[in-house]
């Protein structure tokens, strides 16, 4: 029977890993941010479902559709260790998140997007600009990986890791976005805000003006900024605010998600 309708697994207390990550899944089809059946967000799955194991959509599900126990969990080796509807995974998903979760361990999720507005800036020589407040955060900080094509070659692994090095966002060009967190909402949150910026981007090029450019200096002050705001806000040891308050919302709107 199908995991995503099953009542009985329905009624199963899941892991907080599984919990947040189908919350993920199902927020970002709630603002649109989907592809149909494609795309993939992947977690580091609880410990005891095996050793560097992550956990993926089951492959042919949209987004919606996703719930906490119907999660794949997979190896870096690509071997499945717990498939609940026996959909399998898809490999181009695989390709990219296992290379990610095999050299950095301190990455807790992974999230990818194609949207429209994500793809067009990735389509640009000149990538995402400094030109306001939302962009600016991400002054510097941005990886670039070049196309190869649709992501099935596992030696493009090392390649996109290398690209990637230490930072946790990165413009897949002629492709989409990705970004990385130590949890969940972090990477969620990191997304939300890389896609509004790419959004603002888009209109500021309809208009046909000249862009107001912030100055490479004030962009990273402001980037420097928020990095400052977030080292204290974890030093503190204070709850992300943000992200539960997207969880409240995936629990109006997605009831039975978490089960």
């Amino acid at each position: 029977m199908d995991p995503m309708l099953d009542d009985k697994t329905s009624q199963a207390v899941q892991p907080k890993e599984r919990v947040e990550l189908a919350a993920a899944y199902r927020l970002i089809g709630h603002f649109g941010l989907d592809d149909s059946i494609f795309t993939h967000i992947s977690a580091k799955a609880p410990a005891e479902e095996g050793d560097h194991a992550f956990l993926i959509n089951p492959y042919g599900y949209r987004f919606e559709e996703v719930n906490a126990g119907g999660l794949v969990a997979v190896d870096l080796d690509g071997n499945i260790l717990n498939d609940p509807g026996k959909a399998g995974i898809n490999k181009a998903g695989f390709v990219i998140h296992s290379a990610i979760h095999g050299a950095r361990p301190d990455v807790a999720c992974v999230l990818h997007t194609h949207t429209i507005a994500g793809v067009a800036i990735s389509s640009l020589d000149e990538g995402l600009q400094p030109y306001n407040q939302w962009s600016a955060p991400f002054f510097n900080r941005i990886a670039y990986h070049d196309y190869e094509g649709i992501a099935v070659n596992l030696d493009e692994r090392e390649r996109l890791v290398a690209d990637l090095g230490d930072r946790d966002v990165m413009i897949l060009r002629n492709h989409g976005l990705l970004t990385c967190g130590r949890t969940v909402g972090e990477a969620f949150r990191r997304m939300m805000d890389l896609e509004r910026a790419c959004k603002a981007q888009i209109e500021i090029m309809k208009t046909q003006a000249k862009p107001r450019r912030l100055t490479d200096d004030l962009a990273e002050f402001t980037a420097g900024q928020e990095e400052a705001w977030a080292e204290a806000h974890d030093a503190a040891g204070k709850p992300d605010a943000e992200w539960q308050a997207y969880l409240r919302l995936c629990h109006r709107i997605a009831p039975g998600f978490d089960q």
